[in-house]
């Protein structure tokens, strides 16, 4: 992995370059001191993402903006997506309006196949923001972006169980909310064949609210319909923590799927925790930080990857007072690596921080299809 950094008039750009094949590169755009209205800085973060485009000779596949009122500013980006699109009020914690994760994929085709999914000739699905899901409790919500999605792959003569790898579950309130989404997609695995004898499908479930203030849940996802069983690897950490059904939830905590030319490594959102089920260093963010990475570093390892292979992270914290403490933690030891930091409290209120992050890793798998 190679990593870069510029400053695009303005724009903070923090960019993960695998240069393999086809390629593909994970960019995080933060405007650090901005004091710009919001319209000007979305323009600048788009700007930015589209000028890092043409610097790469490629496309974007999807993008998450993070915003500090989604309420009040997704009406001013374009309402016409250019790819797979999530807007998500999780406040950037260095002060600006707006940042934005942009994943980039060369000579890609994605199309709109409607209902917030783009799909491309190679049958990968980003699900991006579903708007037509009808506003309801969450549990009930989260059914139906689950069989929504579900339906999409049966189309592609795929399945949840054996296809989906990647979803995210934002949750308006989720210290009262999240109950229901645990619940819900419950009912979804069990039905789906995704159960503790087989395997679920690493996920995060934080804090994050959709544009509209009626929407509890918003939900995005990843799925290949291509893929075979043989190409996936399930990462259980097993030294550092505990399967999640053990304390009634339903994700795994981490995805390694194998490709010709490369591996992507998906982590679940990961906080602080042991192999019991036990949150570590209650009320102390330092350790809790600490044991964080541990965990993300022995999940990692179990890929054959290190943190050196990390195309970008996502910082949850649930107390805003504690972001010059985690900022300086995480930019001495991940100077490189594209990450932000957001204001999103974790599932489990006792946990004061958690971090998802994504990987991509080189290797040689000839008797499988190029990403």
């Amino acid at each position: 992995m190679k990593y870069y950094e510029y400053d695009l008039n303005g724009v903070r750009a923090r960019l993960a370059h695998f240069d393999v094949n086809r390629g593909e590169a994970h960019a995080i755009l933060t405007c650090p001191g901005n004091r710009q209205d919001a319209a000007r800085t979305l323009a600048a973060l788009d700007e930015a993402a589209e000028k890092i485009a043409g610097l790469l000779d490629m496309q974007p596949v999807f993008m998450r903006y993070l915003l500090s009122d989604a309420t009040n500013q997704a009406h001013l980006l374009n309402q016409q997506p250019i790819c797979a699109r999530s807007i998500i009020q999780q406040s950037p914690l260095d002060g600006s309006k707006a940042a934005l994760l942009v994943i980039y994929n060369r000579h890609s085709d994605f199309t709109d196949c409607g209902l917030g999914m783009w799909m491309d000739s190679r049958g990968r699905i980003w699900a991006g923001d579903n708007d037509s899901i009808v506003p309801a409790d969450s549990r009930t919500m989260t059914i139906d972006y689950l069989d929504t999605l579900a339906a999409r792959l049966e189309k592609s003569g795929a399945s949840l169980e054996g296809h989906c790898i990647r979803t995210w579950f934002f949750v308006r309130d989720v210290d009262n909310n999240y109950a229901g989404v645990v619940s819900g997609r419950n009912e979804v695995f069990d039905r789906s064949g995704l159960t503790a004898d087989t395997h679920f499908i690493s996920s995060t479930g934080i804090a994050g609210q959709a544009p509209d203030p009626t929407r509890i849940v918003a939900f995005n996802a990843f799925a290949d319909t291509r893929i075979d069983a043989s190409q996936i690897k399930f990462l259980y950490g097993k030294t550092h923590l505990n399967p999640t059904y053990e304390y009634g939830v339903a994700f795994e905590r981490g995805t390694a799927v194998d490709y010709a030319d490369r591996r992507h490594v998906y982590i679940s959102g990961t906080a602080s925790i042991d192999n019991k089920g036990n949150i570590v260093a209650e009320g102390d963010i330092v350790a809790q930080t600490t044991r964080m990475l541990e965990n993300i570093e022995v999940l990692l390892s179990e890929a054959s990857c290190g943190w050196f292979d990390v195309a970008h992270m996502i910082v949850y914290l649930r107390d805003i007072a504690d972001y010059s403490t985690v900022a300086g933690i995480i930019d001495s030891r991940f100077p490189d690596i594209p990450a932000v930091i957001v204001l999103a409290p974790v599932c489990r209120p006792g946990w004061l921080i958690e971090t998802e992050c994504m990987a991509v890793k080189q290797v040689s798998n000839p008797s499988y299809e190029s990403f």
